[in-house]
């Protein structure tokens, strides 16, 4: 599969079997992540892997919208470092894109549980907070997300996008 079919083929899939993931597989999602681009190639993200089921489980509680987590083979908690570059949401938020991409490439189902909340600081600290304490995370990191892995037990449909001519512009901005 290529990128672009990567790209065509993703869904956010919240069901999955109980079925374990190749281990092979897995390090080669985390690798993308790895690889991802970030602002003058600084470390400003970093990754914790989570198979334990128990830890996953608390881990879906973080926010109402993450049950899903706890059916996952796996959780990458998405970090990023504020202290390190003032790109680090833009650089954590890359990674997870790449993370999501290669897990539908390599045949797992992928959701983004986002726990960083740019709108609500008190509500993004006890999030992270949450993840925090389970992943075992210095309090220097922000928690941007979990992306929970796993064999897909769904196959949902493709989501309508709006007109491609109403979201892309050429040249220069066109109002409808």
């Amino acid at each position: 599969m290529n990128v672009h079919e990567a790209i065509k083929n993703r869904r956010e899939i919240t069901s999955f079997s109980s079925r374990e993931i190749d281990a092979e597989k897995l390090e080669r999602v985390v690798d993308s992540g790895y690889m991802a681009p970030a602002g003058n190639n600084l470390p400003s993200r970093e990754f914790v892997v989570i198979t334990d089921q128990d830890i996953l489980k608390k881990m879906s509680h973080a926010t109402p919208f993450m049950g899903w987590l706890a059916d996952s083979q796996a959780g990458i908690v998405v970090t990023g470092r504020p202290d390190v570059s003032k790109y680090w949401l833009q650089d954590a938020s890359i990674a997870s894109g790449f993370l999501w991409l290669a897990s539908t490439e390599e045949d797992l189902g992928a959701a983004f549980g986002a726990i960083y909340h740019s709108e609500d600081e008190s509500e993004s600290e006890k999030r992270e907070n949450h993840v925090r304490r389970l992943a075992g995370i210095p309090d220097d990191r922000r928690i941007v997300a979990v992306i929970g892995i796993g064999e897909a037990d769904e196959n949902p449909k493709p989501k309508d996008h709006l007109p491609f001519d109403e979201m892309v512009h050429y040249g220069k901005f066109k109002q409808s």
